[in-house]
């Protein structure tokens, strides 16, 4: 503010008193957040004062605005801005008030800011209008928080009506204070306005459970929210959903309770793929029984039931025997139909009270409660077997299937689910071996047996690898010329320790359990090794024989297996037979056929083990690429005693001469056996006549003694004339 406004004629005390609030003014304009300004009210808005605060609201020093030294006022107001700020403080102007305006002004800088400008006129003596004066500050950060709030709320306002859950604020009492859209949809109203009347009371009215809206506030005055708050609600046309709160209480700065506040969220559709999921889970989805998750489960109710009712809970483990044919044969989709089957056959069997539960494949569970006699079960079981052997038509034919049945009772054969179980299907194995469609029960023996079949389940697993497994030979002698023509090689399990366990007693196992594979492969490259070991040693090949099993029969990789064994030995092929039961050709005669040219194609010897006792080969031995037929030892070992076994000798040795295969008698341990074989044209023996079975040391003397002589004496006439006095078939 300029000194010459202050007036000289005043009296040196007043004149000092007005310099001092003149420095005073200017100080406090100075420190002031804005600028104080005077103006006229021009089309520039020309200023003719400003104070310090001009460079921080506009970023030009005063001079600069001053007159419009360099720029005026009105050129730094938004353009946009610039009429109606005009228009508004000339309309305060002209009544004589103050104005207050809010508007944009660009500063120096290039950035647009927010000011506030609060003024008004200023008239001189004779009440003319001289100018405008006022105060102008910087309002861009509280412009822009508002702004920011204004987003926010627009942006929560249109979670909150666009929200797929419903939102809600409720009273304590039960009734709703604010909600959106979605809740309204959730709950089957038509609209905000449709469910505020149609829900006045929400423990009466929309829990299908009025305690939960109880249970509801217990939580909330406990915890002071809820979470996952589960329940069934109504709807407006009287559906039942499930729903899913979490919410929480609203209390005032004194603490006092105002509301509930939180969400809603319809969660029918899962609640029903969780009941499915649990169904899935606990029943078979073929049968809808039950199946084995829920089986211990159920099992332990039953037996808790029978302990309360001193009665007797029978555990019956039932096997269809000849499923796997039938389903084999003709399809999954027959066999399938034919589980449907079996399955509503036991469900009739047995009373609402027991328990029919699927295992898997063709097992099934029988749980039946409140027996107090063994004769009950006897007759309960002959039912189901004669329920399971009724015919069964299946694409216009009559299938007949049986089944066998293992019994355990609780309590005697056991006190918890997995003992029960364990032992009834172990008596479940006992009547297959009694020649299925029989039931057996449980009893200590056939534990003992079926735990020693599992001892030896559990160390085949090891003798591999512990090296445990030996091979012994049994020679082949030539009738022609009375010398060895070969050695079959034959597996010994030799526990360190312990006697040598019997073939009868691992290898049936072995089959069962797949462990056949393994060691026959092992059997197989061993076989191989020695017969090249026997080469160098006599200085002339050895043919060696090796048994397949059904099993390894139907590895996809047994011709690759023996061409990799040929191949890492460095056997000749025509070193090595192989022999094969008629049996493997009961599962796929077609593909037995091909794996058998696969294996010819290698160059190795084939034979069909223990012919006769097969009940397809002759439909199919001309397609066999064999070269031995090797009789089974059955039709041997009684030739003295059974005079029909002759005619059968005669018609094997006949029928493999024709097909132009050799045929090789086995379990020769007789000289009369000896001679009538030779007599009626077989071409080799092998048998205790000869010799049993023998290590590899043994083996090596005997093979010498028998390239250098004939280990066969008798004479061509002597076996001519005993086969002409033996006696005849008729």
């Amino acid at each position: 503010m300029s000194s010459s406004l202050i007036t000289k004629n005043f009296s040196p005390n007043l004149r000092k008193l007005l310099q001092d609030r003149e420095r005073m003014l200017s100080t406090l304009m100075s420190n002031l957040k804005g600028m104080v300004y005077c103006c006229l009210l021009d089309e520039n808005w020309t200023m003719v004062f400003v104070s310090d605060g001009c460079k921080e609201i506009t970023g030009y020093d005063g001079e600069d605005l001053l007159f419009n030294h360099r720029i005026s006022y009105e050129a730094l107001t938004l353009e946009d801005d610039r009429v109606w700020v005009r228009d508004k403080i000339e309309s305060a102007v002209s009544i004589g008030e103050q104005f207050d305006v809010e508007y944009r002004i660009t500063h120096a800088d290039g950035d647009i800011r927010w000011v506030q400008e609060i003024g008004g006129p200023l008239f001189n003596e004779i009440g003319e209008l001289e100018a405008l004066e006022g105060f102008i500050q910087d309002i861009t950060r509280r412009k822009q928080s508002e702004q920011q709030a204004r987003e926010a709320e627009e942006r929560y306002r249109s979670i909150f009506e666009n929200a797929m859950e419903g939102i809600y604020q409720t009273s304590p009492s039960g009734q709703y204070l604010n909600f959106n859209p979605a809740l309204a949809r959730i709950y089957g109203y038509d609209s905000a306005n449709d469910l505020i009347h149609g829900i006045r009371d929400i423990q009466k009215q929309l829990y299908v459970d009025p305690g939960k809206r109880a249970e509801f506030i217990a939580l909330m005055e406990k915890h002071g929210h809820v979470h996952n708050f589960e329940a069934q609600a109504y709807r407006k046309n009287g559906d039942i959903i499930w729903i899913t709160e979490n919410a929480r209480e609203i209390r005032n700065a004194s603490g006092d309770l105002l509301f509930y506040e939180g969400s809603v969220e319809d969660i029918s559709e899962r609640k029903d793929y969780e009941r499915q999921i649990e169904y899935q889970a606990t029943h078979d989805t073929l049968t809808g029984l039950l199946n084995r998750t829920l089986l211990t489960d159920r099992l332990q109710q039953c037996m808790s039931f029978a302990h309360r009712n001193d009665s007797k809970l029978a555990v019956a483990f039932v096997d269809l025997d000849q499923f796997k044919l039938i389903n084999d044969s003709m399809g999954h989709h027959v066999g399938d139909e034919l589980l449907i089957t079996m399955a509503e056959r036991l469900s009739d069997c047995v009373r609402e009270s027991d328990t029919v539960v699927r295992l898997g494949g063709d097992e099934f569970v029988l749980l039946l409660t409140s027996l107090h006699k063994i004769e009950d079960i006897a007759q309960s079981m002959q039912r189901i077997l004669a329920a399971v052997t009724t015919p069964w038509l299946i694409e216009g034919r009559d299938f007949v299937v049986s089944c066998s049945i293992g019994i355990a009772i609780y309590p005697d054969d056991g006190a918890d689910p997995n003992t029960l179980l364990k032992n009834a299907d172990s008596a479940m194995y006992k009547a297959k071996q009694s020649g299925r469609n029989n039931f057996q029960f449980y009893t200590n023996e056939l534990n003992k047996v079926l735990t020693e079949r599992m001892d030896i389940e559990y160390r085949l697993r090891h003798a591999i690898e512990n090296e445990e497994f030996l091979l012994y030979y049994q020679p082949k002698m030539d009738f022609a010329t009375g010398k060895m023509c070969g050695v079959e090689a034959l597996i010994r399990w030799q526990p360190p320790g312990e006697a040598m366990i019997p073939p009868l007693n691992f290898i049936p196992i072995a089959e069962e359990t797949g462990q056949i594979e393994e060691i026959g492969r092992w059997v197989l490259i061993n076989a191989c090794r020695k017969a090249c070991e026997l080469k160098k040693l006599v200085g002339q090949p050895i043919p060696v024989a090796v048994n397949v099993s059904p099993r390894q029969f139907r590895q996809l990789d047994l011709v690759n297996m023996v061409e990799s064994a040929l191949e890492s030995t460095r056997l000749d092929p025509q070193c090595l037979e192989l022999e094969i039961t008629e049996s493997s050709l009961a599962q796929d005669p077609v593909n037995f056929i091909k794996i058998l040219h696969d294996l010819k194609t290698l160059g190795v010897k084939l034979a069909i083990d223990d012919f006769g006792t097969g009940y397809s080969s002759m439909a199919y031995l001309k397609d066999f690429p064999v070269d031995r037929l090797k009789i089974d030892k059955t039709f041997v070992l009684d030739l003295e005693t059974e005079s029909a076994n002759i005619a059968i000798l005669k018609a094997i040795v006949a029928l493999g001469h024709s097909l132009g295969l050799k045929v090789v008698a086995e379990g020769v341990e007789t000289a009369y056996q000896q001679a009538f074989l030779h007599g009626i044209g077989c071409d080799e023996l092998q048998g205790y006549y000869f010799s049993k079975p023998l290590p590899a040391d043994a083996l090596l003397k005997l093979l010498t003694n028998s390239l250098s002589q004939p280990q066969l004496s008798a004479k061509a006439n002597d076996r001519i004339n005993f086969y002409k006095s033996y006696p005849s078939e008729s």
